[in-house]
């Protein structure tokens, strides 16, 4: 196991953000503000089911990295910490998904 947590993709983000986009990838995305980024982001997430219903199991890592890299880059361009995501969803740990949607009336 890999001791790189999302903590650490986050600062890598957050340092890449501010270099200039002709130098980075992530500072072009943020660039021209969050749309960019998060078009991105959803073309990667497309990839990871067209990876997982073709039981493509390389292709769905690499597409589920690029999902994760651009999510956080997503929530850099909205001021969203990947602390805020990780509260809610330990939040949403204290009952089980059932229940949790149910009280969402859904």
């Amino acid at each position: 196991m890999t001791a790189f947590t999302l903590d650490d993709l986050e600062r890598i983000v957050a340092d890449r953000a501010s270099a200039s986009p002709t130098e980075s990838y992530t500072a072009k995305l943020l660039a021209d503000g969050p749309a960019r980024a998060a078009k991105k982001l959803g073309e990667e997430a497309v990839e990871a089911v067209i990876a997982a219903v073709q039981r493509d199991r390389a292709g769905l890592v690499a597409e589920a990295a690029d999902v994760v890299y651009h999510l956080l880059v997503t929530l850099r361009g909205a001021g969203i910490p990947v602390h805020e995501v990780m509260r809610e969803l330990e939040r949403r740990t204290v009952q089980s998904g059932l229940a949790e949607k149910a009280a969402r009336g859904q």
